[in-house]
C-alpha cells in the first residue's frame, strides 16, 4: 500500500487540482486537516461547497481519509465546544473522517476530530480506548496537531504540539501519527518532517505555499517514508532506527517521475472542482 499525506492546504484550489491529478497514483489519500481557512476573503460557506465538491472527485479515485483541524471548525455544539460540523457530511461519499476507524488491508486506521474542550476531547479517548482493542499489524492515528516537545511541533521559539497526544502515545504507541497544523516544522533549525516516540512514528507534512502542496509519501511495502517539499526530495527506513538528516532521495520511484510531470501546471489538465 502506498498512502499519499497532505494537511493545511488552506483553500488553496491549485493544490487540491494537483491532489486530484496526483490521487491516481496511491492507494490512499490522507488528508490531515485543516481544509479550509478561516482567514480567508472567501465566505466559509462557499469553501466548505468547494472543498466537498473536490472531496466528492477524490473519493471517486481512491480510497480517502480526512480529519478536522482547527481551521475546519464550522460550528459550535449544544455544549459550546467548536466542532467541524461539515466534515462528518463526507462520510455519505465513502470517506472515512473524524471519530471513524478502519481497516485497510492489515492497517487499522483511526481518525482523530480536532478537539477544542472536555467533551470532544473525551470521546477521542474513548474513540482510542475502544480502537484499541482492534487486532492489526499496524495502527495508524490521523491527528491534525502533531505531539508536543517533538521536532514535529517546534516553531522556533515553542512547541505548539498537543501535550495530551504525547500521553496517548506513550500508552498505545501506534505505529504511526500523521499530522500537520505547524506549518514551519520541517523548514527550520531544530524542527522535523519526522520524529520517533518510543515506537510510534510521527509526521507533519509542514506547509508550502504554490503547486504542489508539500507532501509526504508512505510506502509501507518499501516500508519507507519520503517527503517532498519544493526543491528537495528526502526519505527515511521505517524498519531502521530514529536517525537525522533524512537521506536524499538518488534513484526516484516511478510514482514519484509522475509526479514530477504533473507537478507543471501547463503539462497537468486535472478535474477541477472549482467550475
Amino acid at each position: 500500500m502506498r498512502c499519499l499525506v497532505v494537511a493545511d492546504l488552506h483553500y488553496s484550489l491549485p493544490q487540491f487540482d494537483w491532489l486530484l491529478a496526483a490521487a491516481p497514483e496511491f492507494d490512499l489519500v490522507i488528508f490531515a486537516g485543516d481544509a479550509l481557512d478561516v482567514g480567508s476573503f472567501v465566505d466559509f460557506r462557499a469553501q466548505i461547497v468547494v472543498v466537498k465538491k473536490y472531496l466528492s472527485l477524490l473519493s471517486g479515485i481512491t480510497k480517502v481519509i480526512l480529519c478536522s483541524g482547527n481551521h475546519d471548525l464550522d460550528e459550535r455544539s449544544a455544549e459550546g465546544e467548536k466542532i467541524a460540523r461539515w466534515i462528518g457530511d463526507v462520510r455519505e461519499l465513502g470517506i472515512a473522517c473524524d471519530g471513524d476507524s478502519l481497516v485497510i488491508g492489515d492497517t487499522f486506521f483511526t481518525v482523530c476530530p480536532w478537539w477544542d474542550g472536555p467533551l470532544v476531547k473525551q470521546r477521542l479517548e474513548e474513540q482510542l480506548r475502544e480502537a484499541s482493542a482492534q487486532p492489526a499489524t499496524r495502527w495508524i492515528w490521523v491527528h491534525h496537531a502533531p505531539p508536543a516537545n517533538s521536532p514535529t511541533s517546534w516553531g522556533g521559539k515553542r512547541f505548539f504540539g498537543d501535550v495530551d497526544l504525547v500521553q496517548w502515545i506513550a500508552h498505545y504507541q501506534p505505529a504511526m501519527v500523521i499530522s500537520g497544523h505547524v506549518h514551519q516544522s520541517p523548514f527550520i533549525t531544530d524542527g522535523s518532517w519526522y520524529d520517533r516516540l518510543g515506537d510510534t512514528w510521527a509526521f507533519n507534512t509542514g506547509l508550502q505555499p504554490g503547486r504542489p502542496p508539500v507532501y509526504i509519501v508512505i510506502d509501507f511495502d518499501e516500508a519507507k517514508a519520503f517527503w517532498l517539499p519544493a526543491g528537495d526530495a528526502r526519505y527515511i527506513d521505517l524498519k531502521a532506527e530514529l536517525a537525522r538528516p533524512a537521506l536524499p532521495i538518488t534513484q526516484p520511484p516511478a510514482w514519484l517521475t509522475s509526479l514530477d510531470r504533473i507537478a507543471d501546471p501547463i503539462l497537468a489538465k486535472p478535474q477541477t472542482a472549482a467550475g
